[in-house]
């Protein structure tokens, strides 16, 4: 069985976040080479029965679609990471369990984070389009751009709006759910759920007795049942890294955590790397906007995480997309993966000489570091002052809000 890549998900509620903010964070391990894109695609109305075409499958369009920014491997349809305009937020984990993953091609999880997205208006509505979905086409198909070896996973989701967080972890079309709405939460690339189940698929106990995987006779623990027979590990890099912060949580101290490389939460692994990583600040207070700082480069250690706040009028950032093969991509082709494309975008090539620098030279790495962070910091008081302030949010001053901070950020490594 494929490893699951060791991505991390967090969210943390009031009293533990903020004032009265929820804050979100998700770093997403993947393949080293593998180039995420960040990606803004506006809220659209849909001719009856139109279809949309997902990373291998093709299911029916919903007459409306919301408006969502993403981070996504740039060669798939779906998303690791992302939200729409209503305020939420899913980060998808790669997850093994007692059953294989099938390999036969339907939704990916990551498909699933961006069809939630674009089709729910709250966390518990995103989570009834993701469960109906999966009853209805499955999920399946390989996890990487990568014709050599198939990877197949299961699925696990953080889903996040202002006022409460749902985990939902998936086995095949099973599922089970927490809903969270204090405190802080964790998950990894295990199952994490035990006997607090707040929802779950109508034949999910049935279904265990039936493989003999529970008596039903002991109390119903979903990750013992439904968790692969090796995987006794729990999320504890990630759990014991929120859980020890003593001060409230902020978008700063959730920067922190992904950046960790010695707690394991940041990866940087033979086979492995944190190739992207988002932090999101939805205020419960909803005359308030949500703000969600996206890196599009790897190993968020060494890179500048970027706001983005939706509004009417958002500027596209090409230079933080990767180039497009329309149905010549390899990825779109049957055998598929048979060559891999140069997918790097503008963003990711001059934050490739930034990387080695940091990694070569010790003194212009440090200072080239310094720079980094506090192009970051002015950033990050910016929108500081927008959510303290009283005055509503002036669009025009926002819409290219994550535009000019990748175009300052080229610039700054050239």
């Amino acid at each position: 069985m494929a490893v699951a890549p060791p991505s991390y998900c967090f969210v943390a509620f009031p009293p533990r976040a903020k004032d009265g903010l929820v804050v979100f964070g998700k770093n997403s391990a993947r393949p080293r080479d593998e180039v995420q894109e960040v990606m803004y695609f506006s809220a659209a109305d849909h001719e009856p029965e139109s279809k949309v075409e997902c990373t291998y499958i093709s299911i029916d369009q919903v007459p409306r679609t919301h408006a969502i920014v993403i981070s996504r491997p740039a060669w798939l349809w779906g998303a690791e990471m992302g939200a729409n305009e209503h305020g939420v937020c899913i980060a998808n984990e790669a997850i093994n369990a007692r059953e294989p993953a099938a390999e036969t091609e339907a939704l990916l999880g990551m498909d699933l984070v961006r069809l939630g997205l674009e089709r729910g208006t709250t966390a518990k509505e995103a989570l009834d389009v993701i469960v109906a979905l999966l009853e209805e086409h499955g999920q399946g198909g390989n996890y990487y751009e990568d014709a050599d070896s198939f990877h197949s996973f299961q699925s696990a989701y953080l889903i996040v709006d202002r006022e409460e967080a749902w985990v939902l972890e998936t086995v095949g079309k099973y599922w089970a759910a927490e809903q969270i709405t204090e405190g802080v939460k964790c998950i990894c690339n295990q199952l994490s759920l035990t006997t607090k189940i707040d929802a779950e698929h109508p034949e999910l106990r049935s279904y265990a007795q039936s493989q003999g995987w529970w008596t039903g006779e002991d109390e119903f623990n979903f990750s013992e049942v439904f968790s692969s027979a090796d995987d006794h590990l729990d999320c504890c890099a990630g759990k014991d890294s929120i859980e020890k912060k003593e001060e409230s949580i902020t978008v700063q101290t959730m920067i922190d955590i992904l950046r960790d490389k010695a707690s394991g939460v940041c990866i940087d692994s033979e086979s492995f790397l944190t190739t992207a990583s988002v932090v999101s600040v939805l205020p419960q207070n909803r005359s308030s906007p949500c703000i969600h700082y996206f890196t599009g480069t790897p190993d968020p250690s060494r890179s500048i995480f970027k706001p983005f706040i939706f509004v009417d009028d958002v500027k596209l950032v090409p230079k933080a997309q990767s180039p497009c093969f329309g149905d010549s991509d390899p990825a779109k082709k049957e055998p598929r993966f048979l060559e891999k494309p140069d997918r790097r975008h503008e963003l990711y090539k001059a934050h490739e000489w930034a990387r080695a620098v940091i990694e070569s030279d010790q003194e212009q790495g440090r200072q080239l570091r310094k720079t980094m962070l506090e192009l970051e910091k002015q950033g990050l008081e910016a929108m500081e002052e927008i959510l303290t302030s009283s005055d509503p949010l002036d669009p025009t001053e926002v819409g290219d809000l994550f535009y000019d901070c990748v175009d300052t950020e080229i610039k700054f490594f050239k």
